[in-house]
């Protein structure tokens, strides 16, 4: 049967307990790159993170029998997050299975909002499999992350609060990509209405199943995932996230971990929040473009670009690493910009424009 996503997005039901998050305008950022970026703040919901939307559109929709019984999920900690705030809000309960490697400020969450945790396994797909076991044993209702219809068009309302925020013209949206929900929702509704944006993802070059799985027209199972971007960490992208992709998204970008955490400051610099790693890949795929596109000579120049800004659930204990890593991130992009400007001033003074000093 085929699904109508921008009817399911326009009719979802997510303001019960998400709000419309701001696109601000990354003023630093977007001087120092030559374009208008955008943020899209997700990392302002209650739970610091977009997952909320498509978790209580999941669970809404489920019979109260059905919701009270209980639910279980497997996450990483965002996802988790959402639907225990949903079961508090709906009068259901919530057992939440995440990997052991979840960090500490994601578990004390779910645990502060009521939410039971089992800790199984080194990543996501350990733990969804775990829940699956769960719930069968449990007779519990399993609300899956990313590969269901009603959690993506939960997410996609981000796609149809892009375009009423900002209705002139945008080159492209990034979008982080972990097991693919967000992007499947918001490309769905954006190429539907407006087909000349771009939706490009964006994936941890440790992560990259959802890259990996376009390129061989498959889903593609990778044997261990970096657990830098703990939030997209996915070995297996969902069957229905990866048709979505397959026919909306234009591009997936790799970054990697100093990129990332140059992000991190990026949109530090320009809102003073601090978002976790997965929640700063939009950011570095916004420079990855732009540094692409110059590096092969077609330089994109006062365009609009949006990042949406996805989570901000970081362990105080990673913000060394973080900035550690991003002076390193710096400092490779301030020497490829030199590298850019030295070779047009030796083009300039060879075509006899300009004579150097």
């Amino acid at each position: 049967m085929t699904i109508n996503y921008l009817q399911k997005i326009l009719t979802a039901r997510v303001y019960d307990v998400a709000v419309e998050s701001p696109l601000d305008l990354a003023r630093t950022l977007s001087e120092r790159m030559g374009n208008r970026i955008y943020f899209k703040r997700e990392d302002m919901q209650s739970i610091f993170s977009f997952k909320v939307r498509g978790a209580y559109n999941k669970m809404v929709h489920l019979p109260p029998a059905r919701l009270k019984h209980g639910v279980i999920c497997s996450s990483a900690g965002n996802h988790a997050q959402g639907v225990t705030l949903s079961a508090a809000r709906l009068g259901g309960t919530a057992v939440v299975v995440m990997p052991t490697t979840t960090p500490q400020v994601k578990v004390d969450a779910v645990k502060a909002l009521g939410g039971e945790v089992v800790l199984f396994g080194d990543s996501y797909t350990d733990a969804y499999r775990h829940a699956l076991r769960l719930e069968k044993q449990f007779g519990l209702a399993f609300v899956h992350p990313f590969d269901d219809p009603d959690v993506i068009a939960g997410q996609g309302t981000i796609g149809m609060e892009i375009l009423r925020q900002h209705p002139g013209a945008i080159h492209a949206i990034f979008v982080p990509v972990g097991g693919g929900g967000l992007i499947a929702g918001v490309a769905a509704y954006v190429k539907a209405l407006r087909p000349d944006i771009k939706v490009i993802g964006v994936q941890s070059a440790e992560s990259d199943a959802m890259a990996r799985s376009i390129q061989a027209g498959r889903r593609v199972t990778l044997p261990e995932v970096g657990l830098f971007c703990d939030g997209t960490a996915v070995k297996q992208v969902g069957e229905e996230t990866f048709r979505l992709a397959r026919l909306h998204v234009d591009e997936i970008l790799l970054v990697d971990t100093d990129a990332v955490c140059a992000a991190i400051k990026d949109v530090f610099q320009d809102t003073r929040s601090i978002l976790e790693p997965s929640g700063a890949l939009a950011v570095a795929g916004v420079k990855e473009y732009i540094e692409r596109a110059k590096r092969g000579k077609s330089p994109i120049e006062n365009e609009t670009l949006v990042a949406v800004a996805s989570g901000a659930n970081m362990n105080f204990d990673r913000l060394r690493f973080v900035a550690d890593r991003a002076e390193i991130g710096e400092a490779r992009a301030d020497a490829f910009s030199a590298f850019v400007g030295m070779g047009r001033l030796r083009s300039r003074c060879r075509s006899g424009i300009e004579t150097p000093i």
